[in-house]
């Protein structure tokens, strides 16, 4: 282990030691649910220290409610779109339900695209939304945006670009 990561590890463990018991807290509040804050705290202290910067903190408990928030935002949004999903598939006739297997596979590509579409800035992940979700001309949705048919044309490609990249990597 390099001197860096021995520091890295050092300034984590202080972290965590001052302010885990803090955090399950704050984290069951908003929960309502021990085991869930507890996994978010844990989910937390891992991304401090994946991120390399416990050291460089200035502010402890806001930093670590900022990213327990953003764990917190994406374990929800997660969980409505499974819902979403399985309320889709509830509808189907049981003939027509795809196979526990598919069923996984389906869920893993909402997640990674809902991932995707997080990362894009927002008139791109618009743009993206209106035309395959809401299945809109380039000029409808320029007209709602806004934008230039153009613009709307760049921003359609990048996302679609983005898109495929993570399916497919």
């Amino acid at each position: 282990m390099s001197v860096a990561e021995a520091a890295t590890h050092h300034s984590v463990n202080a972290l965590y030691d001052a302010h885990h018991g803090w955090l399950c807290g704050w984290l069951l509040r908003r929960l309502g649910n021990a085991s869930d804050a507890a996994d978010l705290a844990q989910d937390t202290f891992v991304s401090v220290l994946v991120g390399g910067q416990a050291g460089a903190i200035r502010e402890p408990r806001p930093f670590l409610a900022t990213v327990a928030g953003r764990l917190v935002a994406h374990r929800y949004r997660r969980r409505a779109l499974e819902q979403a999903y399985l309320d889709a598939l509830a509808a189907l006739p049981e003939e027509l339900a795809p196979s526990p297997e598919a069923r996984l596979l389906a869920l893993e590509v909402l997640q990674e695209l809902d991932r995707v579409l997080q990362g894009m800035p927002s008139r791109v992940r618009k743009v993206f939304l209106l035309a395959h979700l809401e299945a809109l001309s380039y000029r409808e949705i320029a007209e709602r945006l806004r934008i230039s048919a153009s613009s709307v044309k760049q921003h359609l490609t990048r996302a679609n670009r983005q898109c495929l990249f993570a399916l497919t990597a």
